[in-house]
């Protein structure tokens, strides 16, 4: 089983002992209830990196819905043992006093790129993701990062983060990993049913369908429309957005010269999910 550390002081001094040493570190951040995705993540920070270390903690500072936070898995036992397969060094599982100690009163936010889709949807929610990531890469001081594409703005923000403050960490993003129909891969996944979930991956099919049009010369808007449509007939309660947007800003785009980036939201089932795509 992988080594489990709760202190941040005995993290540091662990990590410390290794850059004497001139290993590289890596991090993973995670929420934990981990899948295939995480996994990946892990398995790129290990085969870049000397000692590689993975974060596991429910933040409840990005939490919009109190219901959603109690709801959250908190699979600790068997996250270790799945990290202990890649391997890791070490699961870094901190409670929320030792993020958030008593008279914790400081907050990171980053403007721009997190205020559209998901920064209308969820007010605050991207401050509470700025603020628990720096403070993760001041306890871990890895040299390396690693998160997943499948949250595309949260990249985003974390990038914008690192390079605003200077901060001393390499951004890594890696690749969505999805279920062979499609799907991208989600704790979240864990609560549909099974009809559901069945269902669930219409989502990315009507983006990847809205994409192929538009590359074919199909007016922007009319793609888009008709992605939302089909996600609405596959059982989808609601659709809280499609969008193309510029792939690093976030803004609006129809400018086919630079990075794009078609990004949704959806609610099946009571389960809100995410997806992204180039286009």
């Amino acid at each position: 089983m992988t080594e489990i550390i709760h202190a941040a002081a005995e993290l540091r001094s662990r990590v410390r002992a290794w850059r004497a040493a001139g290993e590289m570190v890596g991090v993973v951040p995670t929420m934990g209830a981990l899948h295939e995705g995480h996994l990946s993540l892990a398995r790129r920070a290990r085969r870049e990196c000397d000692r590689v270390i993975t974060t596991i903690f429910v933040n409840p500072t990005q939490f919009n819905n109190p219901d959603d936070l109690q709801k959250y898995p908190r699979t600790l036992e068997a996250d270790a043992a799945l990290l202990s397969g890649v391997p890791v060094d070490v699961v870094f599982a901190p409670s929320v006093d030792e993020i958030y100690p008593e008279g914790f009163v400081t907050r990171v936010s980053v403007g721009g790129v997190s205020e559209p889709l998901e920064g209308q949807m969820r007010p605050g929610h991207f401050d509470g993701v700025a603020t628990v990531v720096t403070k993760l890469f001041g306890m871990t001081e890895a040299h390396r990062a690693y998160f997943g594409q499948k949250d595309w703005q949260q990249l985003q923000v974390v990038s914008r983060l690192a390079r605003d403050l200077n901060l001393p960490v390499a951004v890594v993003g890696c690749e969505t990993v999805r279920e062979a129909d499609g799907l991208a891969m989600s704790s979240r996944n864990r609560r549909l049913s099974a009809p559901a979930r069945a269902n669930a991956p219409r989502l990315h099919a009507a983006m990847t369908a809205a994409a192929e049009e538009i590359r074919a010369g199909q007016p922007e808007r009319q793609a888009i429309r008709d992605a939302g449509a089909a996600v609405l007939r596959a059982g989808f309660e609601r659709v809280e957005y499609i969008e193309l947007r510029d792939a690093e800003t976030l803004l609006t785009s129809e400018d086919p010269g630079r990075p794009r980036r078609m990004l949704a939201a959806a609610w099946i089932e009571g389960v809100r999910l995410i997806d992204n795509i180039p286009v």
